[in-house]
């Protein structure tokens, strides 16, 4: 962070000074929530949660160097006491923010988000020093911090906005107000949540909103491919620019394909030239997640060819995100545990297809969450898909959910052992050890709750006597 006095932190959040003999003592370090994360230097943010309440490690965190505390009560340390720490937290983001002269690009959407901000934030840093939300860190606490975690030399500021109802992407981007906005798509993750598709444009949308106008600096940068996305031009006042397969794009991608090992190649056009990209990523879906990418660069003043080397180049930077790991008896693990809904299930299994050409291909699928009245239909649907795609083997991990992939798969067409449903995670561990052969390809997905990660963790241990971690 950039550093601040305490006396000028506390007049920033509305706090008081307690156990404080020197307020204008910096802060010079990070911001955390974490004890573990704490460095000489660092403000402490201490948060009442469900299982742990941050202020009892106050007096842990300062003899590990945090210069103070902000919490809602005195701690016997030095401290700043508020009302509302996670509204202190906002509120101290926003003076940093504003302090700071970085340029801000803020993306939301459906799926794709925390790759996308991944591929960002490795283009742009090849050009000027870059700040980026760590994984999935894009809610009124996660994003706040990333922003602390900025200093005087960050010139770009990518922050991922995340949003389980309308208002708080509103919310997010009072908190930090980005000069660029990006949204990628419109699709059914937390459907049950929003209600309807025309909930959750609604709700993205108001990252445009935010933005400034054109003369100003703003700039909305938008999906041609997706129509909910397209019509969120009319809502701003920034300059609109383009990314898709559409011939309206303004950056788009010609000439898609995938190479043998299932990473997508194709010409980049921008609007200052075109330059070929050849991914290390896996999975068609990746195409997009580049173009919007390569938008952002090229509004930020970078040439085709330098975008195209950048995206070529560019590795997933986020865990259990298409993690592909081959064993040494050549079976390959695909970790996309992290989780799902069902424009990102069907982006996975297509991977998988084009990974496992001529290869058995297994597919171990569990419940995509928050989908309200159309979980039936939506994990029907994925059932079909993977016997369409002949994905050799379905195995549906779980409950009621993973009986209706499994139907699904059934109804489509899948005889004998081609689908099987298993009670959990050690069953499917247990299903593939007794069957997998050199060669196989193994895609593991499933929301976040259902926690499948152990799955692909358990078949890349080292040996076969290990069991799958209790949840």
């Amino acid at each position: 962070m950039i550093a601040l006095s305490l006396a000028e932190i506390a007049e920033v959040v509305g706090g008081q000074t307690h156990d404080i003999p020197d307020p204008s003592v910096l802060v010079t370090a990070s911001v955390v929530r974490d004890s573990r994360e704490v460095q000489p230097g660092s403000l402490f943010v201490a948060f009442v949660g469900e299982r742990a309440d941050g202020h009892d490690f106050a007096r842990q965190v300062v003899e590990a160097g945090a210069v103070a505390v902000l919490g809602s009560r005195s701690v016997g340390v030095p401290a700043i006491v508020v009302d509302d720490v996670q509204a202190a937290l906002g509120a101290l983001a926003r003076h940093v923010v504003r302090r700071l002269g970085a340029t801000l690009v803020a993306l939301t959407g459906s799926a794709g988000k925390t790759s996308t901000k991944d591929l960002i934030a490795q283009v742009l840093r090849r050009k000027a020093p870059t700040v980026f939300t760590p994984g999935s860190l894009n809610n009124e606490i996660g994003l706040p911090l990333t922003a602390l975690s900025a200093t005087e030399e960050t010139k770009f500021l990518v922050l991922e906005m995340g949003a389980r109802g309308i208002g708080h992407i509103r919310y997010l981007t009072g908190l930090t107000p980005p000069r660029v906005g990006l949204v990628l798509n419109v699709g059914s993750a937390h459907i049950g949540e929003f209600g309807g598709r025309e909930q959750i444009a609604q709700a993205k949308g108001e990252l445009v909103e935010s933005l400034p106008p054109a003369d100003e600096g703003g700039t909305a940068i938008l999906n041609a491919d997706d129509p909910l996305v397209r019509a969120m031009a009319s809502r701003t006042k920034a300059k609109v620019l383009f990314f898709g397969e559409s011939d309206e794009a303004d950056v788009r991608a010609e000439n898609v394909r995938l190479t043998d090992s299932g990473q997508p190649a194709f010409r980049l056009r921008t609007p200052s030239g075109a330059s070929d990209v050849t991914m290390r990523l896996y999975g068609e879906h990746h195409v997009s997640n580049a173009l919007a990418a390569a938008a952002v660069a090229h509004e930020l003043g970078m040439s085709a060819e330098e975008i195209a080397t950048a995206l070529s180049e560019a590795d997933s930077l986020s865990r259990w995100r298409m993690e592909v790991t081959e064993r040494p008896d050549g079976v390959t693990v695909v970790n996309d545990a992290y989780n799902a809904n069902p424009e990102s299930m069907r982006a996975a299994l297509r991977a998988l297809a084009a990974m496992g050409r001529g290869r058995r291909t297994w597919a171990v699928l569990g419940k995509m969450a928050e989908l309200g009245d159309e979980a039936l239909a939506e994990h029907d649907a994925v059932g079909r898909l993977a016997v369409r795609l002949n994905v050799s083997k379905l195995v549906a991990v779980g409950g009621r959910e993973a009986s209706w992939l499994q139907l699904g798969a059934y109804n489509e067409g899948s005889w004998g052992e081609e689908s099987v449903h298993v009670s959990d995670a050690q069953a499917a561990v247990d299903l593939l050890r007794s069957e997998l052969r050199p060669g196989d390809v193994v895609l593991v997905k499933a929301s976040r709750s259902v926690g499948l990660e152990s799955v692909a963790q358990a078949l890349l241990a080292t040996g076969t006597e290990g069991e799958v971690a209790a949840r």
